[in-house]
């Protein structure tokens, strides 16, 4: 600990909050948060009141601080940010982190009061079909008024740092999501599915239309392969999209809705035939990283992302936006197990260091350490 890190007083608004983990943003506020703790930065995390029963004010080091939203389907996060970010404006820290691009607007306000920030901005969120019209249209706005009021904005792919150059001729720092690798878990965790050891293709993300679950199911269903479909994940709402897959009729399909327990997912990675991957926008994804450090053999949707992610093909196999070509890569697997035995005793290798927690909470400490030096950038 050094005591320039001692010092350095940093908060962090955008997510759901600490020690909640559901979704990307918030491992990635449990991973870094407990590291730059751990180097002595005074951390301090922006919580949803509404989703915590018991308040503590320190968990782990972690100073928490419980905000409300105007709870309702379209404005828990914004308003939460909204409110997180004028107690972060009139408090001492001396960084405010922001994750998510839709909470770029919000920048004016530290600008206003003369406090750095750094801003995550995520994936491509105004081109995923649940934001059509004006979700769609607010999601560019925003993404683009980050590049104007952030001090720092950062990308966590080099696709997405040339996006972003592209779209709205702004620079960004790459930083990877970080990986736990594992190399062990319990297959019994497995038997309340009845699922024998790679007798399985696995599919874990929300169930919405970017994600390309129908599209996987459709080549699944397509194919001659006797193994099973394992799609686990939902959706916290009443959706058509989501009941119309849950209601399609195989013998081979397997909804296991959420699976809160780390155990049980690590379980249903590690023990898969293959891992089918169809996330359409965005960097680097968490699911991905998961599947990479578990050991899995990866059938991903061919997008650049994706090719960034498998470094074009030498961590998976791809396929194109249709079901035959999903099929075909499912016959190419079951007359290859040998192959697919390859992608997976090779699958933890392609998390370079870039893909490390520890190296990337050294480069965001850099990025806070100098946006307190150089105070506004812009």
């Amino acid at each position: 600990m050094t005591k320039e890190n001692k010092t350095l007083k940093v908060c962090i608004l955008g997510a759901k909050g600490y020690p909640y983990v559901y979704g990307g943003y918030d491992t990635m506020v449990k991973e870094l948060g407990e590291r730059l703790q751990k180097k002595g930065v005074d951390v301090r995390v922006y919580c949803h009141r509404s989703l915590f029963k018991e308040k503590p004010s320190v968990v782990n080091g972690i100073k928490l601080i419980y905000m409300p939203a105007v709870e309702t389907k379209i404005l828990t996060q914004l308003t939460h940010s909204f409110f997180s970010m004028i107690h972060a404006c009139f408090s001492d820290v001396d960084v405010i982190f922001v994750v998510n691009s839709a909470n770029g607007p919000f920048g004016l306000i530290s600008r206003i009061f003369r406090k750095p920030t750094a801003i995550n901005v995520d994936g491509l969120e105004w081109l995923r079909p649940k934001w059509k019209g004006f979700g769609s249209k607010y999601f560019f706005w925003a993404s683009k008024m980050a590049t104007k009021f952030y001090d720092q904005i950062i990308n966590d792919s080099d696709e997405m740092r040339r996006i972003y150059i592209e779209l709205f001729k702004a620079e960004s720092k790459v930083i990877a999501y970080g990986a736990n690798p594992s190399f062990d878990s319990d297959p019994t965790k497995l038997q309340k599915w009845n699922l024998p050891k790679e007798s399985y293709y696995l599919i874990v993300g929300r169930l919405v239309p970017d994600n390309n679950a129908d599209l996987i199911i459709a080549g699944f269903i397509q194919s001659d392969t006797k193994r099973k479909l394992v799609i686990v994940g939902d959706v916290p709402y009443q959706d058509s999209y989501a009941e119309g897959l849950k209601s399609m009729q195989d013998e081979r399909l397997l909804f296991t809705g959420y699976v809160t327990d780390p155990e049980e997912l690590k379980a249903l990675y590690h023990n898969c035939f293959a891992y089918f991957h169809g996330h359409e926008y965005g960097g680097t994804n968490p699911a991905m990283l998961k599947a990479m450090g578990y050991g899995c053999a990866i059938l991903a949707l061919d997008t650049p992302f994706n090719q960034e992610m498998l470094q074009n093909g030498k961590h998976g196999w791809y396929f194109s936006k249709n079901p035959v070509s999903v099929s075909a890569l499912i016959s190419k697997a079951e007359n290859n197990p040998e192959e697919i035995e390859g992608l997976r005793l090779t699958a933890r290798e392609g998390l370079t260091q870039k893909y490390n927690w520890d190296f990337v909470t050294e480069q965001y400490l850099e990025v806070f350490k100098e946006l307190k030096k150089k105070g506004k950038v812009k």
